[in-house]
Parts: structure tokens; sequence; C-alpha cells
């Protein structure tokens, strides 16, 4: 199964945050996952790395399948930001995330799950604060 890591927790690893390793060893080790990201995902944090932060960023997203985005995609996040965003602050990646998911099965697994209400989605709080 695809386990889709949203980009706060990747950002969260990256910063030494000690769960966010704990997550990704327990999802790839034990619970046997397919660790994902999504393409905004992964540009969120390529766009904002620092040019010292740049070879241990890529070398660590190299550990990670990256979704591609095509037009299904994107007309379902369209859909899902049109209806979630006023509501609950879905933003544009947090919707093309969302279809993503939808369409490739798997679970997305963030620390703000208020921005996937979506109810087909599946989503998991990475770890409580």
């Amino acid at each position: 199964m695809r386990a889709y890591i949203d980009s706060d927790v990747l950002i969260r690893h990256l910063r030494g945050e000690r769960k966010a390793l704990n997550l990704l060893k327990r999802l790839r080790d034990r619970e046997q996952f397919d660790l994902w990201t999504g393409a905004m995902q992964r540009a969120e944090v390529v766009f904002f790395m620092r040019p010292p932060e740049e070879s241990a960023t890529l070398l660590f997203l190299s550990e990670f399948q990256t979704a591609s985005v095509d037009q299904k995609i994107i007309d379902k996040a369209g859909e899902f930001y049109r209806k979630w965003n006023p509501r609950s602050g879905t933003d544009v990646n947090d919707a093309i995330l969302a279809a993503t998911v939808l369409q490739t099965g798997g679970k997305i697994y963030t620390l703000n799950s208020k921005r996937y209400p979506m109810p087909e989605v599946a989503v998991q709080l990475a770890w409580k604060k």
C-alpha cells in the first residue's frame, strides 16, 4: 500500500524531528508501506530548500516515489478545492494530493488532517503533537 507523506512531515524530518523519522521507519519497515509523496509536496520542499541543504534534502527525497499529476487528478482536485477550501482551508496543494490518493490508492500521513476533510480519501494524523 502507498503511504503519501505530506510536506509538513517531510519538513519536520529535515529539521530533525525524531517523530518524523520514527513514523517513516515504521511505515516502511514494520507496516511494509511504499513511501510516496505528491508532486506538489515535493515541490514545496525543493523550492524552499537553502543551498547548503540541497544534497541532504535530495538524498532524503530519493527515498520516496513522487506521484505524477495528470488531467484527471487536476480536474478532481479542482472539485475538492472548490468544495473544501471555504470550509476547511484546503489549499491547492492539499487538493491535488487528495485527488492523487483517490486515483492511485493509499493513505495521506499529515500533521494537519483538517485540510483533508474529504470522506473518500484515507488520511491519518502522522503523530499526536
